[in-house]
């Protein structure tokens, strides 16, 4: 017999090595940008207050240089130095007028948009009820406040009540028809939604309607503010009540009488940084109320 061929003996079976898990490195988040540093003249806010100062400052300076080279006398033109000492040495009577007339117009103001805002609610309610009012509120637009404001002062015993409804009046018709045209100008596709979804007249109103008319509403205000410190100021020439309930008019009346021109234009421009000082606040209530959904006051251009 033959011999078997020697088999050679198995290798032994490799334990399977355990394979080691690198943990990949993870890669460094990119850094954020910086934002390009505006300059301080290039942003829009420091833009709206330079830019006007800087305009005002020249025709300041111009209206001295032409006064001091021209030899202009007082009662006729006041330099701007003049008509600001004035302002100060003549305070005391001026501060007190600025006060009143300033109560007017607040009270005026705010007598004028409760009622408008009352009487635009009334309009949306019922294109009948617009169009049978409508011409009755643009009646007293134009109908001149010097016309009126003697017979409201006889009617009314109370001099500032007379005024302040004066005043009212003028300032009522910006009010009512920005506010009306913002309630009606309600998108269709909104107003079939709230339809469809059998919201009430109330719901309505308060959910679309408003929110609709809030860029109108405000920009009335900004119409309104400045109209009624000059209804308050035309009752106050209307009125002639002196004393202390005598207002920046009546200061300009008896500066007038006296040819007393810087005390004048001490208190003209007393009326005139007040129109601007209401419609810089009905500027800031709009962004306040506005900036932060709205966009005419998100635009940046």
């Amino acid at each position: 017999m033959s011999t078997p061929y020697p088999t050679a003996p198995a290798a032994p079976i490799a334990a399977p090595a355990t394979a080691e898990r690198s943990t990949p490195m993870r890669a460094p988040a990119p850094a954020k940008p910086a934002k390009p540093r505006i300059p301080l003249m290039a942003q829009p806010r420091v833009q709206r207050v330079v830019y006007p100062l800087l305009v005002g400052l020249v025709l300041i300076a111009l209206w001295q240089g032409m006064v001091t080279a021209l030899e202009l006398p007082p009662y006729l033109v006041p330099s701007p130095l003049l008509m600001l000492k004035t302002l100060f040495t003549d305070w005391a009577a001026l501060g007190g007028s600025l006060w009143v007339t300033v109560k007017i117009t607040v009270l005026a103001f705010g007598v004028a948009t409760v009622a408008g805002v009352l009487i635009s609610f009334l309009f949306v309610q019922s294109k009948r009820i617009e169009t049978a009012l409508f011409p009755y509120a643009v009646l007293l637009q134009v109908t001149p406040i010097v016309a009126v404001a003697p017979l409201i002062i006889i009617w009314v015993k109370d001099p500032t009540a007379s005024m302040v409804i004066c005043a009212a009046l003028v300032a009522l018709f910006p009010i009512i028809s920005n506010t009306t045209l913002g309630l009606r100008s309600v998108e269709p596709d909104l107003q079939s939604y709230f339809q469809l979804n059998r919201a009430t007249r109330m719901q309505t109103l308060l959910r679309l309607r408003i929110p609709s008319a809030m860029p109108y509403f405000f920009g009335g205000l900004r119409i309104s503010s400045g109209l009624a410190l000059i209804g308050a100021v035309v009752a106050e020439f209307v009125a002639g009540t002196g004393g202390q309930g005598a207002g920046l008019a009546y200061q300009i009346l008896q500066a007038g009488f006296q040819l007393n021109i810087p005390r004048m234009f001490a208190a003209l421009l007393l009326i005139s940084l007040t129109g601007v000082a209401l419609f810089a606040l009905m500027a800031w209530g709009t962004r306040v109320a506005l900036g932060s959904w709205h966009a005419s006051e998100n635009s940046h251009d």
